[in-house]
């Protein structure tokens, strides 16, 4: 009984260690899952650069991104994709419209 203490102890200390491991990796599989769900759903011209910031971990049943189309001298589009963590798919809403700001708006 007393060699069983202490290897229970030093067992019980080390299996936070796994699961923070596992967990890690499950946080980065997720992630990329977002990424590549996501960058399916843009529609964009060849010569565009598409960013996509996917948030860590999401809420608890959707992942979510901001995801940027930018045309060069054209401009850019804003976009948020959500992702349905059980099912795996994926939406992308509509393009935000730019904020007019209080010059443009005093200038109308």
């Amino acid at each position: 009984m007393k060699r069983f203490l202490p290897i229970a102890g030093f067992c019980a200390a080390m299996l936070p260690l796994t699961a923070q491991a596992s967990s890690d990796d499950a946080w980065q599989e997720f992630q990329a899952n977002v990424d590549t769900a996501c960058r399916a759903l843009v529609e964009a011209p060849d010569d565009a650069e598409v960013t996509v910031e996917v948030n860590p971990f999401g809420s608890e049943s959707f992942g979510a991104a901001l995801v940027t189309v930018s045309f060069g001298d054209a401009g850019e589009d804003r976009m948020v994709c959500i992702y349905d963590k059980q099912s795996g798919d994926a939406e992308m809403t509509g393009a935000f419209t730019p904020a007019e700001t209080d010059a443009e708006a005093a200038n109308q």
